[in-house]
C-alpha cells in the first residue's frame, strides 16, 4: 500500500533500519566520492576545527577527522537520530550533536571549516540555514556546500523517477526527485546571496553513480531512502522486474551500474 511520503520526502528523514542500509549502500555508490571534494575545498588541516550539517552516517565527518588527527576536532549535526546511532557506532572520536540546520547550537565563529553535503535541498528553511553556518564559521574560515545537479543531467536517476511515477504515481516519484530540487545554479546561488554570503562560488563537478547490479540499484534508492515504508513488497517486486527491462541501459558488460552523478560545490570564504 502506497503511503503519505511528502513530508519525508521533502525533509530527507529516513527510519533507523533505512539508515543503516544507506550507509552500508548509498555512501559507496553515490556520496563517497564527494567527502574528499568537500574536505579538499575547505582547506581544512591538522589541528583545525570542522562541522558537518546534515552530517547523516557521517561520511564527509570521517574524512574531515582523518585530517585534522588528534588534535583537531569535527563535529557531525544532524536531526536524524538513526543517522547519528550508525555515525557514533563507526567513529566514536567525532562529535555527533543532534539538532537542525535552522538553529545551530554552537557559538559564533566556532569553526574553522562548515560543511554540508546533500543536506541543503531538505531543510525547512535554507536561508535560515545558510546564515546559520555562516554565524558559527570562524573569519578566514570555509563554508562548503554540495547539492546534486539537476535530474535531466542525471540519467539513471531521472529514469528512476519516470518508472516510479508509471506505476504509482507522481508522489512517490517525488521522493526520488527531491534531492535533486537545488540543480539550477542561478536558484542555488540566490539562496546563498539571500543569506548574505559573500561572493560563493560554485563548481560543477562530474560524479559518477555506482551499484553492484539492477538489484542493488533498486534495494538501495527504495529500501535506504525515503520510500523505504511507502512500498510494500508486492509494489517493490513489480519495480524491480520492470527495472530489469527498462533500466538495462545503464547497465555495464559485467552486470554493474553506472551513470553520471554530476553535483555543484559551493565555496565561500568569510572575510574578517
Amino acid at each position: 500500500m502506497v503511503t503519505d511520503n511528502s513530508s519525508k520526502a521533502e525533509t530527507g528523514q529516513l527510519t533507523d533500519s533505512a539508515a543503516e542500509i544507506y550507509e552500508k549502500f548509498f555512501v559507496p555508490a553515490l556520496f563517497g566520492e564527494w567527502a574528499p571534494r568537500l574536505c579538499d575545498a575547505t582547506g581544512i588541516s591538522t589541528g583545525g576545527s570542522l562541522l558537518d550539517v546534515a552530517c547523516g552516517t557521517g561520511v564527509v565527518a570521517r574524512e574531515a577527522k582523518s585530517r585534522v588527527g588528534g588534535s583537531g576536532a569535527v563535529t557531525g549535526l544532524d536531526r536524524n537520530n538513526g543517522m547519528l546511532d550508525v555515525a557514533a557506532s563507526l567513529a566514536p572520536d567525532i562529535i555527533w550533536q543532534s539538532g537542525v540546520a535552522e538553529e545551530l547550537p554552537f557559538e559564533d565563529g566556532m569553526f574553522d571549516a562548515v560543511t554540508c553535503q546533500f543536506g541543503l535541498m531538505f531543510f525547512d528553511d535554507r536561508k535560515k540555514a545558510l546564515i546559520e553556518m555562516w554565524r558559527v564559521l570562524r573569519p578566514g574560515g570555509r563554508l562548503v556546500v554540495a547539492t546534486w545537479d539537476t535530474l535531466a543531467h542525471t540519467p539513471g536517476y531521472d529514469a528512476m523517477a519516470e518508472l516510479l511515477d508509471r506505476l504509482f504515481g507522481a508522489e512517490i516519484a517525488a521522493a526520488l526527485k527531491a534531492p535533486f530540487i537545488l540543480g539550477d545554479p542561478d536558484t542555488l546561488m540566490t539562496i546563498f546571496t539571500d543569506a548574505g554570503i559573500s561572493d560563493p562560488v560554485i563548481k560543477t563537478r562530474p560524479g559518477l553513480a555506482h551499484f553492484p547490479g539492477i538489484e542493488g540499484w533498486v534495494y538501495t534508492d527504495i529500501k535506504g531512502w525515503t520510500l523505504s515504508e511507502s512500498i510494500d513488497e508486492t509494489q517493490y517486486q513489480r519495480l524491480l522486474a520492470e527495472a530489469k527491462k527498462h533500466l538495462a541501459r545503464f547497465t555495464t558488460a559485467e552486470g554493474s551500474v553506472e551513470f553520471s552523478s554530476p553535483a555543484h560545490i559551493v565555496i565561500a570564504e568569510k572575510r574578517g
